[in-house]
């Protein structure tokens, strides 16, 4: 609103006067007073800007300068959170992996085994992935954060080996495509501009540690027709109910 306010009165102090002075260079010898000065035929017209029978071109100039400075809101939006992610990035990439396994979770630090496969009847489990889900929509209705992928809740490596076998294109790059589909299936396409896969080597094995950025707005996580809203707390994920997501929300 700043923005565009600011380049509404952009557009009347100063786009109107550029139009005139461009029309006094091109008609100044056509004009009734053809050796009035730039400066007194500059405050003349703009004198008469604020007649009644001029507010519209005035609202026109207005309309231009307000679009302009809307514009320049966007792009000076975009940028920030630009380098807010960047920042945000730099500082996660700085930790050392090792030293994070080592510290457990913790409130911007989850642990997963897998997404698919099920180590406990040794097969794959698509319903796992909705807990995978419900991590990242934590993150990022908090202050982001890391979820490690092939290390157990008690910090032992297992690596992705038994996940890609339940890809369709086994390795790194299907199971960075298997973690983009989850958030497009369930959170939105939108927001799988806040989620980065960086795979490591640990112990021998394959680690993926996704880095989810905290959102500027709600993410809810959609299953069928139901809207589910969850929270990291502490070294867990929490489902709100609509009393306490409504709070939540406006408290941000």
């Amino acid at each position: 609103m700043i923005h565009t306010l600011a380049g509404a009165v952009i557009g009347i102090l100063v786009l109107h006067p550029l139009t005139k002075i461009v029309y006094w260079f091109e008609f100044r010898h056509d004009l009734a007073a053809g050796n009035e000065s730039l400066w007194r035929f500059l405050v003349s017209r703009l004198d008469s800007a604020f007649v009644l029978e001029m507010l519209p071109m005035s609202l026109i100039f207005a309309l231009i300068g307000g679009g302009i400075g809307l514009a320049f809101a966007i792009y000076h939006l975009a940028l920030v959170r630009q380098q807010r992610a960047m920042h945000f990035m730099e500082k996660e990439l700085a930790e050392d992996l090792p030293f994070l396994v080592k510290a457990g979770e913790g409130e911007h630090l989850e642990f997963k085994a897998s997404v698919r496969w099920d180590f406990r009847q040794q097969k794959s489990n698509r319903a796992l992935e909705t807990v995978i889900a419900k991590t990242l929509v934590g993150f990022m209705n908090h202050r982001g954060g890391s979820l490690l992928i092939g290390v157990t809740d008690d910090g032992e490596v297992v690596g992705l080996e038994h996940d890609y076998q339940t890809l369709k294109h086994k390795g790194r790059d299907g199971f960075e495509r298997c973690i983009t589909d989850i958030v497009t299936t369930r959170m939105g396409a939108e927001l799988c501009a806040f989620v980065h896969c960086v795979f490591y080597e640990l112990e021998g094995k394959d680690v993926c540690r996704v880095i989810i950025e905290p959102s500027p707005v709600p993410v809810y996580l959609q299953e069928g027709k139901t809207s589910r809203y969850f929270l990291r707390t502490g070294n867990g994920t929490r489902e709100l109910d609509a009393r306490e997501a409504m709070a939540h929300v406006l408290q941000r």
